[in-house]
């Protein structure tokens, strides 16, 4: 298969499609005609495209946990749980490590582990070895959508199972669920991977049911600059549009800057909305997810609680369609479903008082729009060129490259060139550039801003400001500085 951003010829679709099917038993359950059906016949209020328009319609950020356990009928009282005790709007089902590697055959030993011991010896739930009936349980006992949350390269079986299984979002991408995750897969095979999952969303779409698609925005989660988050974000839509998407909500986390948060969730649809019809792509929905702080928490709980308060309010503030909730036990591990809830709650609390709020269109926040949309369209652009115009080419180009180039990410396919650290106010900037495509004017603006909080402190910028800011939040601040 050639790589291209072109819609999957269907005999090549076709083709991959039986040796998919065939990597697990539980392959043999899907049924694309019977899956539609049961599709159709969800009511609307399990439809996660439906339910996001109608809170785009209304201005509401919607909120939605991380939670997945071994077990079905554990992880359904889990669920209920948070939809009943938390006031989930949306719920998850997060998908375990093996699964995600698609090593079902351990992901079958930790299932019948925790059957012998009596509890979740996953990280998340199996959703391949349960099978398509299973899932369907998932989605008829919960009273809101329910989203396949997990971190796979190749999730294409996965596609297939939860898919059939009547599950109505579907988050990841091919960059997005690569680069952050793995160390030796190329770009250029999970693009194709992930093309067969957006084919077949595509495919369900021109059926009639629609099946939202969600770019995993904040990527490291370690100090990620809006452009570069924005850049693999509008790619991934991109690519997702080509082969059939229409439901598209592309996501970003929180970097800790009210106004660079606030900023960069206005920009990420209107950027995006400017290459899709650039690319001539038309029919499309765009909505937004922030992500609250992905980083090292504090150990405290009421300290973690103003963290996820933080991140509500950014969330709220920046018009998000939809905000994913930390726990207050994010630094101790997997929450119990008592604290998922109440970081829910939490959550729900903040937007519900900021709701009729919005951050006024000052000098500040229009200045970081333009450096965002700049900086994003600088790196688009040259994707585009390497590619001559096909931006699936030009994405495994721009990393070769280092146009592209996440930070902190295990890739060996990504440059790691770039570092970025905080300027006085908090916002993320650049330290050093590696290969990104950026002007004079961009890269003066970043190193204005780094000397300047450089003056604030004493002392010469440097890779010690890194540090001190991956854990400044898990030790009560935002900007890491030198303790006096």
């Amino acid at each position: 298969m050639e790589l291209t951003v072109k819609q999957m010829d269907p005999e090549e679709f076709a083709r991959q499609r039986k040796d998919v099917l065939a990597q697990w038993a539980t392959g043999k359950e899907v049924n694309f005609k019977e899956a539609v059906e049961y599709h159709k016949n969800l009511p609307k209020s399990k439809v996660f495209a439906h339910k996001l328009e109608e809170g785009k319609r209304q201005g509401i950020t919607y909120a939605q946990p991380r939670a997945g356990v071994a077990l079905l009928n554990e992880h359904l009282e889990l669920l209920r749980y948070l939809q009943d005790e938390g006031g989930a709007d949306f719920l998850p089902t997060t998908i375990d490590s093996y699964t995600r590697q698609n090593r079902y055959a351990e992901a079958q030993a930790g299932i019948d582990e925790s059957r012998s011991v009596g509890r979740s010896m996953l990280n998340g739930f199996p959703a391949v070895n349960h099978g398509v009936a299973a899932c369907r349980q998932v989605v008829e006992n919960m009273q809101v959508p329910v989203q396949v949350r997990h971190g796979t390269p190749d999730a294409r079986l996965l596609a297939e199972i939860t898919l059939a299984g009547g599950f109505t979002a579907y988050e990841g991408g091919g960059i997005s669920y690569n680069i952050p995750y793995a160390k030796d897969v190329s770009i250029e095979s999970t693009i194709k991977y992930w093309q067969y999952v957006d084919r077949l969303v595509g495919l369900y779409e021109e059926e009639g049911v629609s099946i939202n698609r969600e770019p995993f925005g904040p990527l490291t989660g370690t100090l990620v600059p809006p452009s570069i988050s924005h850049a693999v974000a509008v790619i991934e839509g991109v690519l997702a549009v080509a082969q059939g998407v229409r439901s598209l909500t592309l996501g970003y986390g929180q970097c800790g800057n009210l106004i660079q948060d606030v900023a960069a969730l206005h920009t990420l649809p209107m950027i995006t909305e400017e290459y899709l019809k650039k690319l001539g792509y038309t029919n499309f929905n765009i909505t937004t997810v922030f992500h609250q702080w992905m980083g090292g928490f504090p150990q405290d709980e009421a300290k973690a609680y103003g963290v996820i308060s933080w991140g509500a309010a950014a969330a709220a503030l920046g018009k998000a369609t939809k905000v994913i909730v930390k726990s207050p036990h994010e630094a101790l591990g997997i929450p119990t479903k008592e604290a998922n809830a109440a970081g829910i709650r939490t959550t729900k609390q903040i937007l519900n008082m900021l709701k009729d709020q919005t951050l006024p269109m000052t000098e500040e926040l229009a200045f970081e729009e333009k450096m965002i949309i700049n900086e994003t369209r600088a790196i688009l652009d040259k994707v585009l060129e390497l590619g001559e115009g096909d931006i699936a080419v030009g994405t495994v180009r721009a990393f070769q490259a280092g146009v592209i180039d996440v930070p902190f990410a295990p890739s060996r396919f990504n440059a790691g060139k770039i570092l970025p650290a905080r300027d006085s106010q908090g916002a993320v900037r650049l330290l050093e550039f590696g290969n990104l495509p950026f002007g004079t004017e961009i890269k003066k603006f970043h190193q204005e801003r780094i000397a300047q909080r450089g003056r604030d402190e004493g002392r010469d910028p440097s890779f010690q400001m890194v540090i001190d800011d991956i854990y400044a939040i898990g030790k009560g601040m935002l900007v890491g500085r030198p303790r006096s």
